[in-house]
């Protein structure tokens, strides 16, 4: 029977600092309590944007580097791999955010075979199962490791789904996939009689047979579905053509490529980066667009790419976020919408399943036309109305990120679903913030039934016909793993301060207002043209008072897309934001990713942004507060943070 050899020492992930350092010069902990370990360490950690550059052995080098505890950073370079570690412990919600596979392949490559945590985020753990990691909630595993005991593999995969077991067993998924993948069908449609989830319905629709896995729907079970796009972008394209390459070898037979997108979206602004420029990272990040290119070249992809190159190469914006353009372009109600990215949920504002999944996922996808899922359950938000005017959805799903069974992980690997009168409310663009950030809420996705304001979306910004069908929503009496009830007549403009999305707290209730160095309006969640509508309603009664962001603060605004651009221009927005001292910039991820203008550059900087995530290091060494787009510049033109009522008041 096969067993994992863990003969390398244990790591502990501590919020005390000194404890993490002392193991790396050697010292072994006894009696390491739970609560001794840090909670929420995100994959920004484990892998910052500054080495994902590299997808080679060299990320060996590079595990936990953005690990934050008591406010210093104690992993250096090398020192997992000099530490001899083949174990890491730590706490709850291991693995939050982003869906790069850098950081389980980093930890890989490092040497650590075993991630023992009270929880894991869903796409860390599925891009752990992908590549060989081993993962559990099994703290009983540690004293037995360190006695030198060899584990039974099929004890560490006893708690798993039957395909995560199979491909744990294999290897790695595409080691699974030559395997056991070589028969695909689509599952027989069968209309049943028990009430459903929408998210229930489209997974029925999409379904496939495969030799491990049969046309099980049942929450908790491993699953293959055909999805109608499959997208990917620049940071992750390299390494999926290196796995594919060295696993099919070359050419490669890629499946239905005319469902297959690929964005350059996230380094259009590199070279105005000082992380990359400090780092050297400018030949790295254009290594990372030749790979890109020439994958979407040799098989004849359709690529989003930059707006235009300038002489020496330098490149100013990209056609979009793929997030927001999936929306305007793509994704439609009933479809099944799959992406590298976490934030792939944005879709599913339109009534799809969107979801995000790592490299090996991916580069499995495009051969075989499955991408690897686990059944979520469903959880329903049911938003009351009326929403108060001053209230975005940005306010709203910060407001949830701040519920404590939310933050507990609650909501990790769920359908959220948004229901409720307040829904009728809000425009599409706005429904694509709530979805969005399920990322942020743990979950597998977010969705919204298609009504007529879908349809609409999809007439005057798409040119479509689209006819809502009578399955497109969910049943009376469906199955939900919890309900959560918000009344939106009672929020108020929110915050989440310094270092987790869920460290929430109303705007009033803040006593002391921090002085901002940088504002920052911008990303997939806060680039969209609703979101800018907001900053110019803000901003023109500014400059209609002879008002300007003040001489020792930078605003800047950054369109989600070009058609958002376009949008910007034709609505006369540009003037005001000029006149108050806005700094414009074109599509890009941007500073959202610490890839351009608007991140920080020092940890005494703080920042109000309208991005989706503040974890430590995310956008900058600085401390970010996240809010609304019309408190960000509301923010920015008093210089400290402040609503846009607040604002008003000041300057009657």
């Amino acid at each position: 029977m096969a067993t994992l050899e863990l003969t390398g020492r244990v790591l502990f992930l501590c919020n005390d600092p000194e404890q993490v350092e002392r193991q790396l010069n050697g010292a072994d902990l006894q009696g390491v309590t739970p609560d001794a370990l840090r909670d929420d360490v995100s994959t920004d950690e484990i892998t910052p944007m500054s080495v994902l550059t590299r997808f080679d052995d060299r990320l060996g080098r590079v595990p936990y580097l953005g690990f934050q505890a008591g406010g210093r950073n104690p992993v250096g370079m090398d020192s997992v791999r000099n530490g001899e570690f083949s174990v890491t412990v730590a706490g709850n919600r291991y693995g939050k955010g982003s869906s790069r596979e850098h950081s389980p392949l980093a930890e890989f490559r490092a040497g650590i075979r075993l991630v023992v945590a009270r929880s894991f985020e869903r796409i860390y753990r599925q891009n752990a199962d992908n590549i060989g990691l081993f993962t559990s909630t099994d703290f009983g595993l540690i004293e037995r490791i360190r006695r030198g005991e060899p584990i039974d593999i099929e004890e560490l995969v006893a708690s798993r789904d039957s395909l995560a077991a199979s491909i744990l067993r294999s290897g790695g998924l595409l080691k699974y996939g030559a395997q056991y993948m070589r028969q695909i069908a689509q599952a027989t449609h069968r209309a049943q009689n028990a009430p459903r989830t929408f998210a229930q319905k489209i997974l029925e629709r999409h379904i496939l047979r495969t030799e491990h896995t049969g046309e099980s729907i049942t929450p908790g079970a491993g699953a293959f579905v055909r999805a109608d796009w499959r997208f990917i972008h620049e940071y992750y394209t390299g390494m999926a053509t290196h796995m594919l390459h060295a696993t099919f070898g070359k050419p490669l037979s890629l499946h239905d490529p005319e469902t297959i997108l690929t964005f350059e979206d996230h380094l259009s602004y590199a070279q105005k980066s000082a992380l990359h420029v400090r780092n050297g990272l400018l030949p790295d990040v254009r290594e990372l667009s030749a790979a890109h290119r020439q994958f979407a070249h040799d098989y004849g992809l359709r690529n989003h790419g930059y707006l235009s190159e300038l002489d020496g190469g330098i490149r100013e914006g990209s056609e979009g976020i793929s997030h927001a353009m999936m929306a305007e372009r793509y994704a439609l109600p009933g479809q099944v919408v799959v992406g590298t990215d976490s934030h792939t949920p944005h879709s599913g504002a339109l009534g799809c399943l969107a979801f995000g999944v790592g490299t090996t996922d991916m580069a499995n996808a495009f051969v075989t036309g499955a991408v690897r899922m686990t059944v979520p359950q469903s959880l329903r938000v049911n938003l009351h109305g009326p929403v108060p005017t001053g209230v975005t959805a940005k306010d709203l799903v910060l407001h949830l990120l701040a519920q404590p069974g939310i933050r507990a992980g609650a909501g990790v690997g769920k359908v959220f679903e948004f229901a409720g009168s307040a829904i009728a409310q809000l425009s599409t663009d706005e429904r694509t913030t709530l979805t969005n950030m399920t990322a942020e809420l743990g979950g597998f996705t977010g969705i919204v039934a298609p009504d007529e304001e879908t349809v609409r979306f999809l007439r005057e910004r798409r040119g479509i016909e689209f006819a809502l069908e009578p399955w497109m929503r969910s049943d009376p009496g469906a199955a939900y793993a919890e309900v959560i009830d918000i009344d939106c007549a009672r929020l108020s403009p929110m915050l989440a301060a310094p270092g987790d999305p869920g460290n929430g707290v109303a705007l009033h209730d803040l006593e002391a207002r921090p002085r901002i160095d940088i504002a920052y309006g911008g990303s997939c969640t806060a680039g969209k043209r609703e979101d800018f509508d907001h900053y110019h309603e803000v901003l023109a009664w500014a400059a209609a008072r002879g008002m300007r962001v003040p001489a020792d603060v930078k605003l800047y605004l950054q369109f989600g897309t070009s058609d958002v651009h376009d949008y910007c221009v034709q609505r006369g927005y540009i003037e005001a934001f000029e006149q108050v001292g806005a700094i414009l910039l074109q599509p890009s991820c941007g500073a959202c990713a610490n890839c351009g203008p608007g991140a920080s550059v020092d940890a005494e900087q703080v920042t109000i942004s309208a991005i989706n995530r503040n974890f430590p290091g995310r956008s900058g060494p600085g401390r970010v507060w996240l809010a609304s787009p019309p408190t960000v510049v509301a923010s920015a033109l008093a210089g400290e943070i402040a609503s846009f009522d607040e604002l008003k008041a000041r300057y009657p």
